[in-house]
Formats: structure tokens, C-alpha cells, sequence
């Protein structure tokens, strides 16, 4: 079990280390380029080329998006509780606890973990999370107050474009399928190496509360996965992806956001910090629970 979680954890913690390490050795990273480039070619072909090879039944995507919006509602009000608690704008916190980070670390994760069937409803739920933060977490961080750029994203095109191939098992021509597919392996490998980076960049302060309130938030995604997927009856894979999707720490994009809008960014990036920090002991622990089930 211990080499299975190693063999889970290990490319995540080694991308993640090197973009760490190169950072902090003073070398330059594109980061604006690399997230561009991630998200307006990457992501979209990920998105495509996984779902397009998915054998589920549309219905169990449904359930999954289903599930996905009720953990968010949950951590939403959760979010605004411990605003209220801490004395922490809820502009700031709310989003934190709405958005994890599904994507840089997440994907990975479910891709090494549950293979790739698991990846495709991790990809579901990262396409969902995606929609929702790049315009409602926009709006309440302050940080985006028009709602166009959303239909221009490639990565909501790349969704309109998914759905349909999904519920109909349309197949993509082997060539587009070829070349979407090459496109598609750059982003995850990216996506963690643009994460370790962040780490770098970050100087986090607060943190007593940042470990407080991203504890909190990687127990509260985990409980709310646990108990929502439970109550829809999920099929185990699709609870087990759930769970661990709704555990991830709090996105860098809140960071991002927050210093956009200039508010408290030191804060949200002692969120995105420890959360990150804590998730890197949490994990393991949580999939040594989960993973013999699936077994």
C-alpha cells in the first residue's frame, strides 16, 4: 500500500519540487505565458481528448456536476461562517474555500491515483470549478467585473464542445484525436511545475491562521465529498474522485485574484501556502483510507 501511495504522490511532489527548485535558484519562468498557454490550449485539449475516450454514462456526469455544486454551496457557506469567526474579508475567504485546486494538483492526483477513467470525472469537476471561478470568483474577489471574457474562454468552448460528444459517444477523427492529444500532455506536466513555482513566489504571512483556516478547509472538502457523495450514491470510483477533488487545497488563482483586487492578498497567500503544505500530508492519508475500497 505504502509503495502505491509513493508511486500517487511521487510525480506530483517531484514537478512540483523542480518548478519549486528553479524558482527559488533565481532562475526566469515564464508563469504568464506557461498559465496562458495551459489554459487556452492545454486545458481545452485535455478536456477534449479525455472525455471523448470516457465510457461512463452521461447520467453519472450529471450526478457528478450535481455533487460538485453542492459540495461548493456547502464550502461557500462554510467559507462565510469562518469569515465571520476569523475577522477575514469574506471577499477574500469565501473564494478560497469555494475554488480548490482541482487542476494543477488535482488532475494529477486523480490521474495517478484512479487512472484514467478517474480522471475523467476529475476533469468533469475541474471543468465545472473552472466555470464557476473564472466568473463567479471573479466577481467576488473584485477582480473581473464583466461577464464577456467567460464565452470567449476556450476552456468553457472547449466544455460546449465536450458535452454533446459525451451524451451522443460521438468519436473524434483519429487525426484530430492524434493531434489533440500530443497538445494535451503538456498540461498537467505544466500545470505542477507553474504550481511549484507559485509556492516560490509566494511570501506568506499570518501563518497561525493560514494553517488554522487551510486545515479547515481540506477537513471540511473532505467530509462534504465524503457525505454528499454518499447521499447521492455514487458509484465508489466517481465518490472516491469526489472526495479527493473536494480536498484539494485552496487554488493560486485566489491568490492571483486577491492581489488583482488588493484584497488581503497576504492573506489568501498564507491560505494558498499552508493548504498546500498540509495537503501534501493529508493526501496520502486520505487515499491510503479510499484506495483499498476500490480495490
Amino acid at each position: 500500500m505504502l509503495a502505491q501511495l509513493f508511486a500517487v504522490m511521487a510525480p506530483v511532489l517531484l514537478a512540483a519540487g523542480i518548478g519549486f527548485a528553479w524558482a527559488r535558484s533565481g532562475h526566469d519562468y515564464p508563469t504568464e505565458f506557461v498559465t496562458r498557454l495551459v489554459l487556452n490550449i492545454g486545458t481545452p485539449c485535455l478536456v477534449l481528448t479525455t472525455l471523448s475516450r470516457a465510457e461512463h454514462d452521461p447520467a453519472a456526469f450529471s450526478q457528478m456536476a450535481l455533487a460538485v455544486l453542492l459540495v461548493t454551496l456547502g464550502m461557500g457557506l462554510l467559507g462565510l461562517l469562518f469569515s465571520r469567526l476569523s475577522g477575514l474579508d469574506w471577499r477574500a475567504l469565501v473564494p478560497a474555500f469555494l475554488f480548490p485546486n482541482v487542476g494543477n494538483m488535482g488532475l494529477p492526483v486523480s490521474l495517478y491515483a484512479f487512472g484514467e477513467q478517474g480522471l475523467a470525472f476529475a476533469v468533469a469537476i475541474f471543468l465545472v470549478l473552472s466555470v464557476g471561478h473564472f466568473s463567479v470568483g471573479l466577481f467576488l474577489s473584485g477582480a473581473e467585473r464583466s461577464a464577456r471574457r467567460l464565452w470567449a474562454n476556450p476552456i468553457m468552448l472547449s466544455l460546449l464542445l465536450a458535452v454533446p460528444m459525451l451524451m451522443f459517444q460521438w468519436q473524434l477523427p483519429l487525426w484530430l484525436a492524434n493531434s489533440l492529444n500530443l497538445l494535451a500532455g503538456l498540461t498537467i506536466p505544466l500545470m505542477l511545475l507553474t504550481l511549484g513555482v507559485a509556492l516560490a513566489s509566494i511570501r506568506p504571512q499570518h501563518l497561525g491562521r493560514g494553517f488554522v483556516l487551510g486545515g479547515l478547509r481540506l477537513l471540511a472538502g473532505t467530509t462534504l465529498g465524503w457525505l454528499i457523495g454518499s447521499w447521492l450514491e455514487l458509484p465508489p470510483l466517481a465518490h472516491g474522485v469526489l472526495v479527493v477533488q473536494s480536498a484539494m487545497p485552496v487554488a493560486v488563482f485566489n491568490y492571483l485574484f486577491a492581489l488583482k483586487a488588493n484584497r488581503a492578498p497576504q492573506e489568501v497567500a498564507s491560505l494558498v501556502f499552508c493548504s498546500t503544505l498540509l495537503a501534501f500530508v493529508w493526501l496520502p492519508v486520505l487515499l491510503w483510507w479510499w484506495l483499498p475500497a476500490l480495490q
